[in-house]
């Protein structure tokens, strides 16, 4: 299919190549010699003799900074790690990792994820992006934007998270790191890197390079029923059906790699910027399921058959990259400040998924083999230009376009091998020995597209906006509002013929207003009014037909979805503590309207009578609610300089009504808070701190399945040493606590049943993964 949006590449690359090459012939270097000040030398980056507190930004919205000395010294691994120590960030990811961020606890979708102020495509089907794929080491900066603006685009519902990586003007030296891991069934992973900013060619250049060992291993155990305890109490005695004990291993290496060139100069600014992240990792899970609650008695020679039922392994070999290119240009004028970005950036998932079952539970044992091949590509390639008139000594007038061009191609194929055992199969079968996947044929027939998974999605985007901004003694302010146009083709080579090809068209007008007023000594008060948005899913609006998808009910895509709208309020104080501290409290409203829904369409399921053909509608509404608290000072007030003290807590809450009745956003737990201390021992160069933090329970509904997810809580350590101005050692222990994850299924057939509360089974699974712990060193030059 012919992609009508190529020519936009070339236009978009040369317009700042242009802009460019006459901007780097004027623009005015720093003296040279001079370095601004607010370099960051690799001295200070690798021995922190201060303790990193949370920052006050001066913008007007609501927006919380956290520099990367704030996370540091707990050694993060990545960008989701680093998160979890900051306000109203919860995760639903296995134990010890953490993927899709979700602010105030709603799905990653309602989350605007930015790097460096621009946002980036992922693999996931809620256009979210997995924040474990950005190394923690390469972040200069987080910043949580609570509210909207018009400069930003809408896609923000519960907010906004801008990861800000490193620049030329962020580094001045260089260091080297190294590391390894240490993880609960003594697996070791080496890590480390090398970062380096100097001047170069009148301005300053920024290099990264890093490689991560990333390794994962789980216990999961599940226990399945025909009932629940809301029907009979003594569901376990009475109604057990199978165990199943799981291993769950993640084992694989990350390389990743920053780099920026930039020029401030007296009238023009320039930048450009590049950063890579490329994961090789195995995901193997082996399980065995069982008649009895606790023996592990497996077949003997299938004579009798033993407690084994079935016999699974199941690997996924995934390969991941993903990267970004851009270029900013600030030119100042006469007639005010003209800012250009152009960027482009790819994501790339490869994975191939075997899984390999031996079913015992029957008269002849039989071997299933399933393969399963996904590729999905997501790019994107954007402009926005601004121009900024001053409209006085403290007020401007800013107007503005983005265009963003988004193509996603999906293609996912898979083929199934299935035959009983021979006798001879059956007499060499040991289920600690051997692995299902001996008994796979040596080839499999041809894949085969799965139904919905091959498709092509082309989004094009152009915004128009305009805002005023001002500052007048204690009060600053912002006033905004933003035209978003979409234009999305939807081509799905599996749907029923004649729907495979859909054309969809939406506008959406976007005001916002944020004031920041000045109060007492060092008191701030922040208020902020949005209306944001978040645009259908990606398997929602293709149009194929997937069977027995929800329970025995069928799914449909719908093309024709449009976005949920929200207006969004944020009311909130914040008190300077100290030189260093800062104290805040926040309420926010979130009332989302068009809300998607699961709509049952009347047509019979393709299991017969008593199921039906389900489609997503926006026929919903809801509401989200909630306080968030945060600390970050020193203890100098009461003598202690260096005792340093961090908290926050989020009370979450939400009202939404489906199919069976009241109940939260999916999966938004109820609170999440942590709290830690470190403290600074200079007179032998060493500091040591701990933290410790606790998410509430979460419950998900939809069709023909509920679950309700809970995490045990979390405490993490640290010791370090300094040796001088140039190096620094640091042990880090994390999930000392032996996290855990547990989770209830009700699972059922029909809605009917779900209405009766008839189950067709009810699972309790539990995951546990060990305590972590790292030595880190780092040596600046």
């Amino acid at each position: 299919m012919t992609n009508r949006r190529i020519p936009i590449k070339p236009c978009l690359f040369a317009l700042a190549a242009g802009l460019a090459t006459p901007a780097m012939a004027q623009v005015e270097g720093t003296v040279a010699g001079e370095e601004p000040d607010d370099i960051q030398t690799s001295q200070e980056i690798v021995v922190q003799a201060d303790i990193g507190y949370r920052n006050r930004s001066e913008a007007s919205e609501p927006v919380l900074v956290y520099d990367e000395e704030y996370f540091q010294r707990f050694e993060p691994l990545t960008a989701g790690d680093a998160l979890k120590r900051v306000p109203s960030v919860t995760f639903l990811s296995d134990v010890i990792e953490s993927d899709g961020a979700r602010l105030r606890g709603l799905d990653p979708g309602y989350t605007q994820i930015l790097i460096n102020g621009e946002k980036v495509p992922g693999s996931q089907a809620d256009r979210s992006f997995f924040l474990d794929r950005v190394p923690a080491e390469l972040i200069k900066q987080v910043e949580i934007v609570r509210s909207s603006s018009a400069r930003r685009t809408g896609d923000a519902v519960a907010g906004t998270l801008n990861i800000v990586l490193r620049d030329g003007y962020s580094l001045d030296g260089g260091y080297v790191r190294a590391g390894a891991i240490h993880f609960d069934d003594g697996e070791i992973k080496p890590n480390g890197g090398v970062y380096l900013g100097a001047p170069l060619a009148g301005g300053r250049v920024l290099f990264g390079a890093n490689v991560q060992g990333r390794y994962n291993p789980k216990l999961k155990s599940s226990l399945r029923y025909g009932d629940s305890p809301e029907n009979d109490p003594d569901f376990a005695a009475n109604s057990f059906d199978n165990r199943e004990d799981q291993t769950d291993t993640r084992d694989g290496t990350d390389y990743a790699g920053n780099f920026a060139w930039g020029i401030e100069g007296a009238s023009t600014d320039f930048e450009i910027a590049a950063n890579f992240v490329r994961t090789e990792r195995t995901e193997t899970e082996r399980s065995f399921e069982y008649d009895d609650p606790t023996a592990i008695t497996g077949p003997v020679r299938n004579t009798p058959p033993g407690n084994l039922l079935t016999d699974n392994a199941n690997v996924n070999a995934i390969e991941q990259e993903s990267w970004s290119l851009g270029t900013k240009l600030d030119h100042r004028w006469g007639l005010g400040e003209t800012k250009l970005r152009v960027g482009f950036s790819r994501f790339d998932d490869r994975q191939d998924e075997f899984e390999y079952e031996v079913d015992f539970d029957r008269t002849r044992p039989r071997f299933t083999g399933d393969l399963t091949a996904r590729s999905i590509r997501d790019e994107e390639l954007f402009a926005n230009l601004e121009h900024v008139f001053s409209l006085g000594t403290d007020f401007n007038l800013a107007i503005g376009g983005f265009a963003q061009n988004k193509d996603r191609d999906t293609d996912i194929a898979e083929i199934r091998s299935r035959f009983d055992l021979t006798a001879a199969d059956r007499t060499r079968y040991d289920q600690f020995a051997r692995d299902p996947g001996e008994f796979a044929p040596a080839t499999f027939d041809p894949l085969e597209p799965s139904v919905g998974g091959l498709s092509t999605i082309e989004e094009d985007r152009r915004d128009l906006y305009a805002l005023v901004e001002g500052k007048s003694g204690p009060l600053s302010f912002e006033v905004g509002v933003r035209w978003e146009n979409t234009s999305v083709d939807i081509t799905d080579l599996t749907a029923a013929a004649g729907s495979g090809l859909t054309q969809v068209d939406y506008d959406a007008f976007l005001p916002s207003a944020s004031v920041k007023l000045a109060v007492g000594g060092g008191g701030r008060i922040t208020a902020s009014v949005a209306r944001t948005l978040r645009r259908p899913q990606f398997d929602y609006i293709s149009p194929a037909l997937l069977e027995a998808e929800l329970g025995d009910n069928d799914l449909l895509g719908n093309p024709l979805l449009a976005p949920e709208t929200a207006w969004g309020a944020d009311l909130g104080f914040e008190q300077r503590l100290g030189r260093t501290g800062i104290v805040g409290v926040n309420l926010f409203y979130r009332d989302v309207s068009d809300l998607v829904e699961l709509a049952n369409t009347g047509v019979e399921g393709s299991e017969g009578a008593g199921t039906f053909v389900f489609q997503p509608r926006n026929t919903g509404d809801g509401k989200v609610y909630g306080i968030e608290f945060d600390l970050s000072t020193s203890l100098d007030f009461v003598g202690l300089p260096d005792t340093g003290i961090f908290g926050n807590f989020s009370f979450l809450d939400s009202d939404i009504e489906d199919a069976f009745g009241q109940r939260r956003f999916n999966g938004q737990s109820k609170y999440v808070y942590n709290f830690g201390a470190i403290q600074n021992l200079r007179g032998i160069g060493a500091s040591f701190g701990a933290t410790y933090r606790k998410q509430g329970r979460a419950f998900d509904r939809v069709i023909g399945e509920e679950v309700v997810t809970s995490y045990g809580a979390d405490l993490e350590v640290f010791v370090e040493k300094r040796f001088g101005k140039s190096f620094t050692i640091r042990a880090v222990g994390s999930n000392l606590l032996d996290g855990t994850k547990d989770e209830t299924f009700n699972k059922f057939t029909t809605v009917a049943d779900q209405v009766a509360r008839d189950f067709d089974e009810y699972e309790v699974e539990s995951e546990r993964a060990g305590p972590v712990f790292q030595l880190v060193a780092r040596y600046a030059f």
